[in-house]
């Protein structure tokens, strides 16, 4: 039986997605856009200040966050982006037994409407559960973005990776519902409804267009989970007929996984859109085709709010060492900028650092080099044109 079911869908792209196509910023395929014709999913309805710029909370994080943070905001001085920070702290309180952000952190993110934030670290034994995971639930992050594109300069086993995950952030596995049936026996509950399923498809499917791929695929496992992966996956199959000129089609998620494996290059026309774990799991797995997480965006998406984070970790044993690796968060808040529809200082600073790697004078300990993180951000600044 085949893994991959193709569906493809008929019609003329309508007029104003080929203005969409052309006029859409080449940005390392993070740039999106909306048609104006359909409704915007997650669009960033934030002002300027009084300064003309716009404000953006920022959580630095845990570990290396402080060090990779100053290299970010080095760099978007330089570049003249025009961007506040707000530091922002959400160490987690427990309210009622439950952990919850500081009200001053929802707050200035509520009022921003964006973050960009780097690497947090869960407390252990003292009844918290993950940060990252109290974000998403409190500002209703419903999709991750995780572009991964193959770096010109940094070499791996894989050299043709340009593909886009989406994963549904909300439920499945992630739910956090278990309990213990009888002592030795506990169940976990996969939750999958039809409201987060289709706002998040419908978000594949507007994501597509607005980056140009031309194919939408379904990462899933219905044929075991014949009702929760099912209906998410029939959902799947209503939302592609609403948009005619993007060809959709299925994929088991091992299937999946051996081909990508194999060979990335067929994706490369692909936004690929899944269920919670299968989002983790596939995304760090294409993380490692094109370098690690040191290399990878990703953003957080809301219908008001949006977070841009750093999905490594706070690698607390070099911290304060000045030996960081800031890419990560960098790109991601190219993804920020984009978002935010500052199209040319994203495409500037990006610019930079895609030289800086090719030139590899300049790398990090973790790409290959010696360069301390200050001498990284330096020749990304000096790169800036």
């Amino acid at each position: 039986m085949s893994g991959v079911r193709a569906i493809t869908s008929f019609g003329r792209r309508a007029a104003f997605n080929s203005r969409l196509a052309v006029n859409a910023p080449v940005c390392f395929a993070y740039a999106r856009q909306y048609s104006s014709v359909q409704t915007r999913v997650a669009q960033f309805m934030g002002q300027k200040n009084a300064n003309g710029n716009y404000t953006v909370s920022f959580i630095e994080g845990d570990g290396i966050g402080p060090e990779i943070s100053k290299s970010v905001k080095r760099i978007f001085s330089a570049a003249e982006a025009p961007i506040e920070w707000e530091t922002v702290d959400v160490t987690p309180i427990l309210k009622d037994g439950k952990t919850a952000i500081p009200d001053a952190a929802i707050q200035s993110i509520e009022k921003n409407l964006v973050a960009l934030k780097g690497p947090l670290a869960t407390p252990i034994g003292k009844g918290h559960v993950s940060l990252n995971l109290t974000l998403r639930r409190t500002f209703n992050l419903f999709a991750n973005v995780r572009p991964c594109k193959s770096i010109q300069g940094y070499k791996t086993p894989y050299d043709n990776v340009d593909t886009v995950l989406i994963r549904e952030n909300t439920e499945g596995e992630y739910s956090g519902i278990e309990h213990i049936v009888v002592p030795g026996v506990v169940q976990s509950i996969k939750l999958i409804t039809r409201d987060a399923s289709e706002r998040v498809l419908k978000f594949a499917f507007e994501y597509a267009q607005a980056i140009g791929k031309k194919k939408v695929r379904v990462v899933h496992k219905a044929t075991i989970m014949k009702m929760s992966d099912g209906l998410f996956l029939s959902i799947a199959r209503e939302i592609a007929k609403k948009f005619p000129d993007i060809e959709f089609d299925e994929e088991l998620l091992d299937n999946a996984c051996l081909k990508m494996t194999t060979d990335p290059a067929p994706y490369a026309d692909k936004v690929l859109v899944m269920p919670n774990l299968y989002g983790d799991i596939l995304s760090d797995m294409c993380a490692g085709l094109i370098g690690g997480l040191g290399l990878t965006p990703s953003g957080n998406i809301g219908d008001k709010c949006s977070i841009f984070e750093a999905v490594h970790g706070s690698a607390p044993d070099i911290a304060g060492q000045d030996k960081a690796n800031p890419t990560a968060l960098l790109l991601s808040s190219i993804m920020m900028l984009q978002h935010m529809g500052l199209y040319s200082h994203a495409e500037k600073i990006q610019k930079a650092i895609f030289q800086t790697l090719a030139e590899g004078k300049a790398l990090t300990g973790d790409l290959g080099g010696k360069a301390s993180t200050t001498q990284y951000t330096d020749a990304i600044i000096s790169n800036l044109q």
